[in-house]
Order: C-alpha cells, then structure tokens, then sequence
C-alpha cells in the first residue's frame, strides 16, 4: 500500500537506506511497496535485489520534484515503464529544466498527483494512467474536495520519509543544510510532515476504513507493477554483445587479429605463445568476451591512430590476447602470469582492464567512445558525508563560531568541555555521517551495455557533458554491466612530450621505440639509474620510498622492479614482509624459513605473497579453498567487499580448512598477517609489471635525453614533487637556467640546446591571457627590441607589466629593473588602455630623467620566491646566520653511526603514525651540493620538533645504515631564518 517511500538517495531529504527501508517493510508486514526516490534512481537496483531476503515484493517509481515541490510520482509497470520513467527524469535532469505540471503520457507507468497538487491546479481530467494520491492526513479533507466522485481514480499515497523523530530531526538538519541556512531559519515549506512514516498494514486499513474502495484500487494498481532483473552468479553479462553483427564475425576478428601480431610480438619463437593463445582464446569463446576484447581492441586502436600513448595495465596484463592485440605491453609467458587471474569459469567477479592515457588525451578518447558505441555512460559515484563535513555542515546549521567549527571538525576537543550545541552538531553528525551527499562521476568507469542505460537508470550530465548512471560500480557489477576504465595520468604525456622536445632540441638525435621493451631492459644506463635510485621525475619509482626501496633490493633488472611495484604498498611494511622480502631478495638462502608450501607456490618472491594473484594461491592451495572462494577471498582483500556476507563466510572456512589440516597456528597467524597487508591496497602482477613497463620507458629517456624529458616533467605538472624541485633537478642534469623572459620564453617551459627558459605559466600572478598576447604579438611582429617596443605593441596592465619587470623578462634590455619599473609607470599610470587603439596609433613614450638605481642579487632573489615560489639561486645564500659546516650526504658513509650535523633544504614531508597511533614523519632534503639525502623523526622527536614550512633547516642527527642506504635519524632540528627581505627594509 506504500507507493512513495524514500531513502537517503533523495537526496539531503530521505534519512535511511533502501535496506533500513526493506527493513521497516518487515517489522510493518508489509509484502510490497513502491521505492520513489526524489528525481534519483540510485537505490532501485539494490532494491531489487535485496527485496526477497526481507520477503518484500519490489516496485519502483520516481517522485518527480521541483526543488522540495513535490509534482507527480511515477511509478513502473514493468521493466519497460521503469526505462520510461529513467528516459523522462534523464531528460529534464540533462537539460536543467522544471518538470512540467502534468506528467507525460508514458503507457507502461503509472502517475499519482498529491492530493494538495490537485486541488491546488483545480485537477479535473485524468488519463487512464493518471491518479490521484490521498495521504492519511488527507482524508479530513476528501469529504469537502468535490474528488470523492472520482472513485476509480483515488489511490493511497502516504509517503515514507522517517521512522521515528530521530530520523525527522535529521530530515530537518539535512534540509537545512540543502538550503544553506540556519536552523531556526529554515522554512517549514522546505520540510516534509512528520507523519510521513510507515504504519501497519492493519494501521493503514483502519485509517481507511470508511473509503475501503481507495484500498481496493491501490492494491489493483500494485498487483498491475511487475519488475525484474537477473542479479544470479551466471546473469547474462549486459555490457554490448557484439563488436560486428554476429558472434562468428567476432570470433574471426579476434583470432584474426592475434595471429597478426604473433610474430610482431614473438619474432624468435611462437610455439608457446601459440599455445597460451588457444587456450585463451577457447576460454574467451565459452565466458563470452569477444566483444569486451575487441571493444577495448577498438579504443586503443584509435588512440594510437592519434598518435596517443597509453598503458594497459590491471589484472588485464596477464593474457596473451590482450599483448598481441596492442591493448598491454606485458608479455605475460616472460612474467609467468596466469591468465585465470584474468578470466576463469569460477571467478565471482567481472574482469576488466584498467587503460591508461595521457591526462591531455583522455578527453578526446572519451569523446571517441561516446560517438563510436551506441549505449554509453560514465558510471556514478557517491560522495558522502564524512566525519568533517558533516561536522563544518551541521557547525554553521546550528551557528557555531568558525573557530568552534575548525576545532570540533579537527578532533582537537574534550568530550566532557563541549557546550550543548557542540554536543548535538556531534550527536546528529553520527547519524548523518555515512549519507550520500550528492552523486558524482567514478573516476574512470565507463558503461557501454547492449541495451540503452536508461533501462537500469536515469542518467545526469555533470560539467564535462558525458551521460552518467546514477549508480555505482559494485551495482553495476551486480546486474551484469562490466565496466570498461579510462583513466588519464601525466607520466604518459611526459613521453610524449618528451619525443616532441626532442624532435624541436635535438632533431637528429636517434631514439628507439619505446614500445620495444626488450631492448630497454638490458640497456646498462637504464640499469645503472635503478641501482643507485636517480629516478627524479620517472613514473612511480621517484618517490623517497621507491627510491630508497630500490638501492636496498639493488634493482638492476625488470622483474625485481615488477616486485618492488607492489612490495612498496601501504600495509606490507608494517606487517614486517616488506623488510622480509629484501633480506630474502639480498640473501635467497633466508627463502627456507618460508613455510614450504609457501616456498613452492612463490619461488619467484621467495615464499612471501606480493601479488594479488598470491592471495588466490594461497587460498586454493594452502587452504584448500575452491578457486571460486579463493577469487571471492583475494577481491574481499582490496577492503571493498569485507562487509559482504560471502567475503567474511570464506574468511572463516580459511581459518577452519587451515587448522583442519594441521597448520600450527603461527604458521596460520604468520599467513593471514602477510594476507592483510593486502587489506585497501594490492596489486594484481600484471598491473604491477605495466607500471615497470611505464618506468623503463621513462628511465630511458632520462638517461639519454634527461633535459628534454624534465623539461616535459615540468611542463605536466611535475609529479611527486614541486615544481622547483624539478627545475633543480634540470640544473643537476646540466641545463642552464633562465628566467621567463618575453623573447624567448612560452606559456610553457622551452629549452635550446641546454638553456632552459621557465615558462610564463609559472609566474602565478600574470593572467595566461596576457601570455598568449605577448606571445600572438611575438609570433607576428617578431622579437621585442625594447620597453617601449613593447608598450607599443602588446596590451597589458601596469600590474602585469610589473610583474614581468620585476622577474627579469626585460633582462635582455641590459637596463636595470627599478628603472625599467619607473618607465612602466610613467608610461601606463592608471590608464587603462585598449588594443584596438594601440594597432592604429604607437603611443608616444614620454622622456624623463630617471634617478641611477641598482636591483641587488639579494632583492632579485626575494622578488622570485614572490612571483615564483622559489629563487633561482641556492637557498643556503638567503640565511642570516652563515652555514657553519659543509657536511653533505656524501659524508654519511664515512660517518655511519655516528652522529652528524648537516643544514638541509627542505624538499617534502611524508607523515605516517605508529601501530600505537603515534605520529612520526619522513623527511627529504637537498644538501648544499644539490644531492638528496631522507631522514626520520621518531615519534618522540616529532612531538618536540616540527617542520614550518619550506626552508633550510639544521639537523643533528645520527647517520643509520641499512641493506647499504644512508639515512638521518633526527635528534635536533631547527628552522634557519633567512635574511630579511632587503626590498621592505628601512
């Protein structure tokens, strides 16, 4: 009898989740009921699917509103109703626009207008599908309405919002929220009535006792509504069939299409390859993923047409088919990778690869998907509200000062010190906590199904213009639509760009293909980059942690770089297996300590899991799971799945099967600690090994054209480090660097030969509009040859002008900056000028006399950390206090042990805590030679000494050796003051 429940998917308005929903349905003896979310179709599938463990028969509907203005509610007579219900919504929700007053006729779906609405638009004809809705409330009002005449036309419609006052409460506060307004200003219109709950069936009939004929229809109604989806293990997959007409055609193409390639990919010999691809291929045939291989076959084929780089990484890395058919570069028979990691009869959970592009390209690989395939959307999201702005958003609903706010939402409070309206922002922030707050985009998620998306829900159109479901992946999954991953990341376009760089700085300069890693693997330069951790700039191995990583394994070869990929993830080094793993690795004879079925289903990692795949290993031969659990064990560890009811069944028979065999229970505890370092983070091998393919191509660029290739760093955005960290990096390398400068210098950062000019980008108080017109003039009427050439030809404010001034844009005039600053000003002033009149008529530049000014060294370098955020000259130049020693990370292997004090630049901070929760930090610094050196303040040092901000620092510190690398672990640390800046002193 209930034909408009909500739950929180209405967003800021609905108070419970689709289960809670099912839940109360239960306790209520209710066996059927309409969900109608607010203009969202985010719960409907879940309901569905979860509906027959509570014994509740489900229907769906929408409550289609302006604002809180509640319109019409629609409900699906079948799964084609249900698609026209998603096509009207997603209409009107991809165009912005008020839902009209009268519901469309849509023939499988049923409409319901509020009582209030009818009478309110004086209501008189109804279509066949057209009803009107009585409230329990409203039925004080049917005797006098003049509607009691329209018997075959009145249905129940009380609405479900709350189940107490506590849900009403927080209906209230998230309405306040929605509105941007303060409790006690909150509108009574913008709130439900609090007798939107759900009562007994017996309830119900009893309110409605005198009209027992709106009963009589609601029921019809309800017994007219029948939906269904497939969510069984073995539902039909939904994603698009077929990639031609029929699946023979697909068939032909993909086998076609590997034997193409086999040569290009196994030149030497190709009988194992052949092989492995039969057996592929047979299992592809028989799961029915032609059409996913050769859809996926089809997007990077178009990338490469454009000339775009990409990686094809994930669990999808390990079969064959998809390295000859280009969409990986990992050559799964070198990296023993099992393709059933992959696909395989018993796998409970969908494959999928992860492909990688160029954060410029991936635009335009998306545009591309759209336009080629017929049903395609981005896949949902939902954004939640988490503990802090749950506690920022309810602070200003209650009217909280900002600095109770900042303290409340940063945990620095005592419980029992709290005022009252603190103590209730707390009490109603835990029951809001946890709700979606709006749904968003996945971050790489695209859905291209057989049938339109409409059929499993509305869709939206957030601000990049691409249809998006209106659920999220594990849904999507549930009912058999696979998603396909288009991610975008800045390494590719380092590549890239590089080639390009290298073509305009160094055009006869040979370089290999890069695609071709075999030869990149055994080139010693590349070799030699690893071993010592000069990877600055490479793509995921520059990092402190990597880096350092790398010197204790002595990396000099791919597969030890494939493992260090994933022994490097959060977990394992508090679990003891990272530190393990490189004593094992340094001495392999330690290997024997391994449990020996442990040993011998992980040779390669000398007994100690590393990958996911070792999880599914483990599971099915350790602890005699079937490969069907171990696959539902090793996705539970990604932290996604642990809630899930099969996960924590599979858990506990691990523990059973484990001791039923006869393990000792350190061995079965030494085990399941390895397994939960996987817990939130792990990689398949395959994903890891198209990392280091990604690596290698980096390295050798680095090593052979290391300035062009920091010069494409720097031009996407750098990477783990900041920009100036980069430009050092580009001086260490050899390069000379150059301030922006008008004549020579781009948007972007150029280099010639070795002289690398920063681009204007960098300065961060110059409009990229101005840029591009200094640049447009440059281009048509050549160089600039002085101030006043320029004042004639370019548009520009004095403030602009200031700033190019001020950097040394105009160094090539051989005047000085104050001077160059004085004639600006006499020249601009406060006119404001405009360009169309500067192209028809030169402006005289007046003549005056100019006081000898000089700009120091000192005021040049103060004038770059302003406008760059850095200075070109060393940092230890800018102390007051002269260095009093020249200790540098070269001295730690003659001083090991010992303790030492050495100044450092400050180049990033990693905080991490303890198992007790302590918080300790991991510290990089440049000494004043340039180099590297890391350092760690240990909890007991870190609450007495703290980082404040970026600067030279001075440690004392011990110097600590392990497995060959030389780090600091600080026992005294201070901020060194810089001088004052000259430019403000009297």
């Amino acid at each position: 009898m209930y034909l408009n429940c909500h739950t929180y998917y209405s967003l800021r308005f609905g108070t419970f989740s689709e289960l809670d929903l099912l839940d109360l349905a239960r306790e209520n003896a209710i066996q059927e009921l309409v969900l109608t979310d607010i203009n969202n179709t985010s719960a409907c599938l879940n309901f569905i699917r979860k509906a027959p463990e509570f014994g509740v028969r489900p229907i769906v509907g929408i409550d289609f509103r302006n604002q809180v203005e509640q319109h019409y509610v629609g409900i699906a007579k079948n799964n084609y109703g249900y698609k026209q219900l998603n096509d009207f919504l997603s209409l009107y929700l991809h165009q912005k626009k008020d839902f009209p007053d009268r519901a469309p006729d849509l023939k499988e779906t049923y409409f319901v207008y509020p009582f209030e609405k009818v009478l309110l638009m004086g209501l008189t004809d109804f279509a066949e599908h057209e009803y009107i809705g009585i409230s329990v409330s409203d039925l004080r009002k049917l005797p006098f309405s003049g509607y009691l005449h329209y018997r075959d036309k009145l249905i129940v419609l009380q609405p479900v919002t709350f189940r107490n006052k506590r849900d009403f409460n927080a209906h209230r506060l998230l309405r306040a929220i929605d509105n941007n307004t303060l409790l006690s200003k909150l509108s009574p219109s913008q709130v439900a009535s609090m007798d939107h709950q759900m009562l007994s069936v017996s309830d119900l009939s009893l309110a409605f006792e005198q009209y027992d004929f709106i009963l009589n229809n609601t029921q019809r109604l309800l017994q007219d509504c029948h939906i269904h989806f497939d969510f069984s293990p073995r539902a039909k997959m939904q994603n698009q069939a077929t990639y031609f007409n029929t699946k023979q055609e697909d068939r032909d193409k993909l086998r076609a299409l590997c034997f193409e390639n086999l040569s290009y990919r196994y030149p030497q010999n190709s009988s194992l390859a052949l092989k492995r691809v039969e057996k592929e291929l047979d299992l592809i045939y028989k799961m029915d993923f032609v059409a996913y291989f050769l859809i996926n076959w089809d997007i990077v084929t178009y990338a490469k047409s454009q000339g775009y780089f990409h990686v094809g990484r994930g669990s999808g890395a390990n079969s064959i088919v998809a390295y000859l058919l280009g969409i990986t570069d990992v050559d799964p028979l070198e990296l023993d990778l099992y393709f059933e990691r992959f696909l395989n009869l018993f796998r409970s959970s969908p494959p999928d690869f992860d492909i990688d592009f160029s954060w410029r390209d991936r635009q335009d690989v998306t545009n591309y998907i759209f336009n080629r395939f017929q049903n395609v959307a981005l896949m949902g999201a939902y954004v939640t509200f988490n503990y802090r702005g749950v506690v920022r958003e309810l602070g200003k609903v209650f009217g909280l000062p900002k600095q109770d706010i900042d303290r409340l939402s940063k945990g620095n409070f005592n419980a029992s010190e709290l005022d009252t309206t603190s103590q209730l922002v707390l009490k109603y922030g835990s029951l809001i906590e946890g709700f979606p707050n709006y749904v968003s985009v996945h971050s790489s998620g695209i859905l291209i199904s057989e049938q339109p998306l409409q059929c499993f829900s509305a869709t939206f159109l957030p601000p990049k213009g691409f249809s998006t479901v209106q659920f999220d992946m594990h849904i999507a999954e549930d009912v058999g639509l696979y998603k396909f991953d288009i991610l975008g990341q800045r390494g590719l376009s380092k590549i890239r760009e590089t080639l390009d760089v290298i073509r305009y700085n160094q055009p006869e300069a040979e370089v290999l293909d890069i695609h071709d890693i075999s030869i990149l693997k055994k080139d010693d330069r590349i070799k030699g980059l690893l071993e010592s951790g000069e990877c600055m700039g490479c793509f995921y191995i520059e990092s402190p942690a990597m880096r350092l990583l790398m010197k204790k394994l002595k990396v000099d070869n791919y597969l030890t770089l494939v493992a260090a990929s994933s022994v490097i993830r959060p977990g394992v080094a508090q679990s003891g297996m990272m530190r393990e793993y490189i004593l094992r690795h340094r001495d392999p004879s330690r290997a024997k300590e391994a449990h020996p079925v442990l040993l011998k289903l992980m040779p390669e990692t000398y007994g100690i899991m590393v990958y996911q795949e070792d999880v599914i290993k483990v599971a099915h031969y350790f602890a005699g799971l079937s490969l069907a659990e171990a696959d539902v064990f090793r996705r539970g560890m990604s932290g996604k799945y642990r809630s899930r009811k099969e996960f924590v069944s599979v858990q506990q028979k691990f523990m059973s099967n484990c001791r039923e065999k006869g393990y000792e229970d350190k061995v079965i505890l030494e085990v399941w600690n390895q397994i939960e370092s996987f817990a939130g983070y792990s990689f398949a091998k395959g994903h890891s090994a198209s990392y280091a393919v990604e690596s290698y191509q980096s390295l050798y660029l680095k090593a052979y054209f290391p300035l062009e290739y920091m010069v494409a760093v720097l031009n996407n955005a750098g990477g783990f480090y900041q920009r100036e960290i980069y430009i050092h990096e580009t001086r260490m390398q050899g390069a000379r660097i150059h301030l922006p400068c008008i004549n020579r210098s781009r948007i972007e950062n150029v280099i010639y030969g070795k002289d690398l000019y920063l681009g204007l980008e960098n300065l961060k108080d110059l409009e990229n509009r101005v840029g591009l017109r200094i640049l447009n003039e440059r281009d048509r009427g050549g160089d600039f040859l002085s101030l006043e050439d320029f004042l004639d030809r370019v548009t520009i404010s004095i403030e602009s002008l200031s700033v190019l001034i001020r950097i040394g844009s105009f160094a090539f005039t051989g005047v000085d900056k104050y001077e160059l600053l004085w004639k600006a000003h006499f020249a601009l002033g406060h006119l404001q000028r405009f360009e169309a009149q500067q192209r028809l008529f030169a402006v005289n530049q007046s003549s005056h006399t100019i006081p000898e000014l000089k700009t120091t060294a000192l005021e040049a370098a103060f004038d770059q950390i302003e406008l760059l955020g850095f200075c070109l000259d060393s940092p230890f130049t800018l102390l007051l206090n002269p260095v009093e020693n020249k200790r540098v990370a070269m001295d730690f292997e003659t001083q090991a042990y010992r303790r030492v004090d050495i100044y450092g630049y400050l180049v990033t901070i990693k905080p991490s805590r303890t198992v007790k929760g302590d918080i300790m930090y991991f510290a990089t610094f440049l000494d004043q030679q340039g180099s590297v050196f890391d350092a760690v303040l240990f909890p007991q040092i870190a609450r007495k000494y703290s980082f404040r901000g970026k600067g030279v620092y001075r440690l004392y510190a011990k110097v600590v050796e392990e497995f060959g690398c030389f780090t600091l672990e600080v026992i005294k640390m201070r901020k060194e003051p810089y001088v004052q800046d000259p430019r403000f002193s009297s």
